[in-house]
């Protein structure tokens, strides 16, 4: 039954994106980021559906080229140097063969990303990215949650199959990075409310259901018994509570829930937590400062990095503290370090850091013109998401997962919105207000 029903939204997809990119853009990121084949256990398991999404897209743009335009910034920009840099050290790689097989997947997550910001254009089409990723990672918050719930957190949540997000961990910190956006819809519910099939649901009902997914969400991240989680979605909060307009609101939400939460989890989940203090009794944590020196080790040695395979015993025996501990890196900048030298890692944090000041800009923006709050709120939302992610990732190894990558996207396309906004010629006084905003946005 799961296998026809993902089979039958594929298809409905499919039609749609037919007539338009951006619903293959839409389609390719379901099924990248939601994986929703593998919660199945008959034909659609193995089916490519990835594939299919990028052939279908390919041909709707080239049917309508007038839909697609070539996405500008410096996120794009870095981004296309970043993977040149990693197509030369796997060029170098210690183990080439290894590392072309993941460099190759690598490019087609890439490609599909300035795919995927080349598509994406109207206010409404960037709204729809969103609640696509929300969907996407939502649904397993939701499942998580109550399974939280149903066990007394006694038993950990897990993420799809076969999928990025399979582990504990990653499935952690993907909720961490889609509570912001959920909290975004929220702020957009008149807009979201258009739509015909949520039009009978109503303001009201629509924000209680969104609250308590985010509810769910957070309850699935504690129940992963992630300790990197724990941390990353303490930090969020913080920044949450701090770049929202009801401080007081959520500062009581806060302080009520935590305490609750605490209680309701038991001694075996509050003992792993505690043990991000003792570190350095603890295997996995030691396990990771063994790959993490390795990485030092590597970028020291060659200024290349080692290639995308470095979790490999021959690597392990020659840079590594303890060669017998052979693990993943644990951390995405250390992956990038390890992987790709200091040149690597330096083009990976500036595009992260222009990234988020892309946000910064957004919400400098919302000062300009009224029309303009809804892109300060998705720049206030984003960065918080985005500080989740630095805080979450720094554990594990997920530094080319595309969801991140599609916060990239959504900020490059409304920075893009913006400017085309302040450019329009309405009036002599919209002119004037479109020059001094830009100026504004330049200083940024």
């Amino acid at each position: 039954m799961r296998d026809l029903l993902v089979l039958l939204l594929f298809s409905y997809g499919a039609i749609r994106a037919l007539k338009s990119p951006y619903y293959g853009a839409l389609l390719w990121v379901w099924i990248g980021v939601m994986n929703p084949h593998r919660l199945g256990w008959g034909f659609a398991y193995s089916m490519p559906f990835a594939l299919a999404a990028v052939a279908i897209t390919g041909v709707s743009m080239f049917a309508h080229a007038r839909e697609v335009r070539w996405p500008k910034g410096a996120p794009i920009t870095i981004l296309i140097l970043m993977v040149i840099w990693m197509g030369l050290t796997t060029a170098l790689a210690i183990h080439p063969a290894d590392s072309m097989s993941v460099y190759v997947d690598v490019l087609k997550v890439m490609l599909m990303v300035v795919v995927t910001a080349a598509v994406v254009r109207t206010r409404e089409q960037i709204v729809g990215l969103i609640g696509v990723l929300v969907i996407s990672i939502g649904y397993f918050g939701a499942k998580g949650g109550i399974f939280t719930l149903s066990t007394g957190g006694n038993q950990r949540v897990w993420g799809p199959p076969a999928s990025p997000i399979e582990g504990n961990n990653e499935l952690a910190v993907a909720l961490i990075i889609t509570i912001p956006l959920i909290y975004y819809l929220i702020q957009q519910s008149e807009l979201i409310l258009k739509l015909p099939a949520l039009q009978k649901l109503g303001k009201t009902w629509l924000k209680r259901l969104l609250f308590v997914l985010i509810g769910l969400c957070a309850l699935a991240a504690i129940g992963s018994q992630s300790r990197g989680a724990f941390l990353a979605i303490s930090a969020m909060s913080a920044v949450l509570w701090w770049r929202s307009k009801s401080k007081l609101t959520i500062g009581i939400v806060l302080l009520i829930m935590a305490p609750a939460v605490l209680l309701f989890m038991p001694e075996g989940w509050t003992e792993r937590m505690n043990t991000i203090q003792t570190y350095e009794q603890d295997e996995s944590a030691m396990g990771r400062i063994n790959a993490w020196t390795m990485a030092f080790n590597i970028a020291n040695s060659r200024p290349a990095g080692a290639g995308f395979v470095t979790d490999t015993s021959f690597i392990y025996q020659m840079y590594a503290p303890d060669p017998n501990f052979v693990i993943v890196a644990h951390s995405i900048y250390f992956q990038i370090l390890g992987q790709h030298g200091y040149i690597g890692l330096l083009l990976y944090l500036l595009f992260w850091f222009q990234t988020y000041r892309i946000g910064g800009r957004l919400m400098a923006a919302s000062r300009i013109r009224p029309d303009f709050e809804w892109v300060g709120q998705l720049g206030a939302m984003f960065k918080v998401s985005l500080i989740g992610f630095a805080v979450g990732g720094a554990f594990l190894s997920l530094a080319y997962w595309d969801l991140p990558f599609y916060l990239m996207v959504i900020l490059v396309t409304t920075d893009l919105w913006v400017k085309d906004k302040l450019a329009e010629p309405s009036s002599s006084s919209t002119v004037q207000g479109a020059r001094s905003g830009a100026d504004g946005l330049r200083a940024t």
